[in-house]
């Protein structure tokens, strides 16, 4: 830049010292003073070879300047094809007043484009007048070929010279501070024609003490590839200590004009590269976005059946089964999908940003393919809970069973209650008939409650849906109808033993005391056996430890039980001692009850064996119980590592974005090192991912000493992953405005502090009442309707805030320029020279080959009649590339 302008202000010091007579009113000049020889060869030779230039698209030239241009004709003529436009028609005569007429009309015609030829008349052009002619044709020359040149504001000369110092500032040994010994070397002229035409100049074999020979290259390139013919001799440049400048600058001004049409067709055809390749970018994205969309759409629609499947099942094994699948899939299948739900969302939200900094409508993904919609429909249920719930509930359903078969058996008493033998007895068989009775009714009553309780457990068996559920109500109902039937024929028989009772006095004490005792302690140790082998459900030690006091307390009463046994066998002992004594013959049958001194003593036994026998399933549970008490500290010591570690994390992450300073690149390296410490820790993950799972097959269901589960730990990590993904991602895209926008650093800078002094809840969002006082601190004077329509740009989904995001891309429209669909137009119409249609070999042509075979395949046939048969129609397809039409 410092070289651009020291440049231009040598060129403006030049101008107005020492080059500018050309430029003054032509009265100025000394009409008598000759031209210096040397300097009235080149410009002789350098305009004669420009008129021919020109006059040869016209079919004629010219071989003496100050003679055929003396009648008046060919200067008509040439003026005509410079311009473009038809002279008045000239004089046809010979004579000295028609070639003054037809010259005077090539005068006027250069005084209507806003020249003054001063001191320049017809007369002299037309009695050969050499200074004048080569005046008159560099005044032409200037107007038609050098005043429009115009370069950052200059004119002219001016403009012209800064034109080759820029385009020459690269190459060695060039120096342009003027038009006269700046090209005596020729170095210049060939920097020129390699900075455009590479392919036609080494320019490194060329040598600075070989001026004529740069100059001959130069010449003969020029002639033959670029259609500017040979002006000058490098001999007469080489030997003139001063070439003279306005035959340098004739020549000059024709390479400016052969490149300056090239370079404005590259401008455009780079113009319109740079958007299709924008396009392009933005069509991979839209479809790999609906690639992986559609792929996560089809994961979801087969899976969410299955995890949504809350059939019963009607076996333990198999609910535990199906608990064991869905571990698998939280720990196996869940976890890449989370990753690629997360990687389409950020795609999303790239997409987004890189169409609205190339000013294209929104991507609308195709119905049903939203991230929202995506992450709605793979909203899952707690099917883990679910299953560990019908696990308990199944081991429970189990237990009930067993208890159940045990509660369920009675003794069939119908027999006995229908029997006749009363009837045959003596008084001694009745009484013992009606106090057996009276003991059995006793014992019926004590099974009331056990009826009920059987009643109540099938109710709940059909409830839970267990898998022989018809097997138990046929039992149940059995049970009732028998317990029914039992009363009717227990009020049945005893009227019958009522009705003769008064005939029968004798009754047998012993064997009613008996069983009296002997039927409470019987029911004791069924009771006892029926706890001794009762099936225990616990999940913690405490509960394990209240079981095992229960079990000591029952076993300090034995003692006291054995003392009653004892007393009920003494009862039997005199029995038969009595008998013994009074000669009485026993039946060996105790009339008022069926329990035997054998079925006591087998009891007693048993209950003695199942003592020592529950102390071992005790102490097995404990061990298991304090297994399993390890199991739950290991998991809740890391578990309350993690779970703060992640919410920390959470929370850094809301800050670390606002609270980096450097760059926009520094923050991108610190976020990326603070992504990789994240997935450094993912191994404290998996071990506890394994404590669980041995937490799981020991089927432990609960943790008093955390609250946190693995279900939330997972989601925790989930959620940090996605967090630190979109932080990046948001950083990432801030990046590409700045670049795609011409936003500086400082600028960024600038609109992060406002954003953060506003965001007075630090959450990285900004309510509309803080917006609109933070655009009031930039400089905003904003009305109601306009901050309606801010907030509609910021907040198309109407949530109610403004995230950083949405302020950076509001804020770089505000500041930045953007490519249009005109300008997109314009670039198209100069690569189809001003046509309204372009044709496929024009595109080909100005095109790299993948840029044209895209716009050919998209672009509609034109349908104006000037178009020739396959024209194609770049003004709609431009609109399109902006969503302002359709293809």
């Amino acid at each position: 830049m410092m070289a651009v302008e020291t440049q231009a202000q040598y060129t403006t010091s030049y101008m107005m010292n020492e080059e500018h007579q050309y430029m003054t009113p032509e009265d100025e000049w000394d009409r008598d003073l000759l031209l210096d020889p040397a300097w009235e060869k080149q410009q002789r030779k350098t305009f004669t070879a420009w008129c021919n230039s020109h006059l040869r698209k016209a079919g004629t030239q010219i071989e003496n300047i100050e003679d055929d241009f003396r009648n008046g004709l060919k200067l008509m003529l040439l003026l005509e094809v410079i311009s473009g436009e038809r002279l008045p028609k000239p004089d046809k005569g010979k004579m000295r007043f028609h070639k003054i007429a037809n010259v005077n009309k090539a005068l006027d015609f250069i005084c209507s484009k806003g020249v003054k030829l001063v001191s320049i008349g017809a007369e002299e052009i037309v009695d050969g007048n050499t200074k004048m002619t080569l005046g008159m044709i560099w005044t032409i020359i200037l107007r038609f070929a050098i005043q429009d040149i115009s370069v950052e504001e200059t004119s002219a000369k001016e403009g012209l010279l800064l034109w080759c110092q820029r385009k020459t500032a690269p190459y060695r040994n060039v120096n342009v501070q003027n038009f006269h010994i700046s090209w005596k070397d020729g170095l210049a002229l060939c920097a020129l024609i390699h900075r455009h035409r590479p392919d036609l100049i080494d320019y490194s074999k060329l040598k600075k003490d070989d001026p004529i020979g740069n100059l001959n290259t130069a010449f003969e390139v020029a002639e033959k590839y670029l259609d500017i013919p040979k002006m000058l001799d490098a001999e007469d440049i080489v030997n003139t200590p001063k070439p003279d400048e306005k035959a340098i600058m004739t020549y000059v001004s024709c390479f400016y004009h052969a490149f300056a049409g090239a370079e404005q067709a590259e401008t455009a055809a780079n113009r319109i590269c740079k958007v299709l390749a924008v396009n392009q970018e933005n069509e991979k994205l839209m479809e790999e976005y609906e690639k992986l969309a559609s792929e996560l759409l089809e994961w979801i629609r087969k899976t969410i059946p299955w995890l949504e499947n809350r059939t019963a099942e009607h076996h333990m094994r198999a609910m535990q089964q199906k608990l064991e699948d869905f571990r698998d899939y939280r720990r196996v299948h869940k976890p890449p999908r989370v990753q690629e739900k997360c990687q389409l969302e950020i795609n999303f939200n790239t997409l987004q940003t890189k169409l609205r900094l190339s000013n294209r409508p929104a991507f609308m993904p195709s119905e049903g393919k939203m991230v929202s919609v995506i992450t709605e429909r793979g909203r899952e249920r707690d099917g883990e809970g679910t299953g560990r719930g019908e696990v308990e509930r199944w081991r429970e359903l189990d237990g009930e069973i067993e208890r159940e078969r045990e509660k369920g058996r009675t003794t069939a008493s119908e027999e006995l209650l229908s029997m006749k033998d009363y009837e045959s007895a003596s008084l001694m068989e009745i009484r013992a008939l009606m106090r057996k009775h009276e003991a059995f009714e006793s014992d019926l009553a004590a099974h009331q409650d056990r009826v009920e309780q059987i009643a109540a457990i099938a109710q709940e068996l059909n409830e839970l849906d267990y898998h022989d559920a018809s097997s138990v109500n046929t039992r149940c109902q059995g049970i009732c109808d028998q317990w029914d039937n039992l009363g009717t024929l227990t009020q049945k028989r005893r009227d019958s033993l009522e009705r003769v009772e008064k005939l029968w006095e004798t009754i047998d004490q012993l064997y009613l005391e008996f069983a009296k005792r002997a039927a409470p302690f019987n029911n004791w140790m069924d009771g006892a056996m029926e706890d001794l082998q009762d099936m225990f459900i616990v999940h913690s030690t405490e509960e394990i430890h209240s079981l095992i006091t229960a079990h000591d307390q029952f076993k300090a009463t034995l003692p006291e039980a054995d003392k009653e046994r004892m007393a009920t066998m003494g009862i039997q002992s005199e029995i038969v001692k009595i008998a013994q004594t009074y000669g009485i013959k026993l039946s060996g049958v105790n009339p008022y009850t069926n329990l035997s001194p054998q079925d006591i003593t087998n009891k007693w036994e048993t209950v003695k064996h199942l003592v020592p026998l529950r102390d071992q399933m005790l102490q097995e549970e404990v061990a298991r119980q304090q297994a399993n008490e390890r199991l739950r500290r290991q998991f809740a010591a890391q578990a309350n590592i993690i779970g703060p570690w992640i919410q920390t994390k959470m929370e850094e992450i809301g800050h670390v974005s606002v609270d980096i300073a450097g760059s926009l690149e520094e923050q991108m390296n610190s976020l990326k090192q603070y992504e990789q410490n994240i997935i450094n820790y993912k191994c404290n993950i998996d071990k506890l991912e394994g404590d669980h799972q041995l937490s799981q097959e020991s089927l432990i269901f609960d943790n008093k000493h955390t609250n946190y589960t693995m279900e939330h730990i997972r989601v925790g990590w989930e959620q940090l992953l996605t967090t630190i993904a979109r932080t990046i991602n948001e950083v990432e895209n801030q990046i590409l405005t700045r670049d795609a926008k011409g936003i500086s650093q400082e600028q960024l800078n600038e609109f992060r502090a406002s954003f953060n002094h506003f965001d007075r809840k630090r959450n990285g969002m900004m309510d509309p009442d803080d917006f609109r006082a933070c655009l009031i601190s930039m400089g905003y004077d904003l009305g109601e309707v306009e901050f309606a329509r801010i907030m509609t740009l910021v907040d198309s989904n109407n949530t109610g805030v403004v995230t950083f995001q949405a302020f950076i891309d509001f804020m770089t429209r505000e500041t930045a320029e953007t490519d249009t669909a005109d300008q997109v137009m314009a670039s198209f119409k100069i690569l189809a020279s001003d046509k309204s249609y372009i044709t496929v070999d024009e595109l080909r042509r100005e095109l790299p080959p993948e840029q044209a075979e895209y716009c050919i395949s998209r672009m509609t046939r034109y349908i104006g009649a000037d178009g020739p048969a396959g024209a194609l129609d770049y003004i709609s397809f431009s609109s399109a590339l902006y969503g302002e039409s359709d293809l």
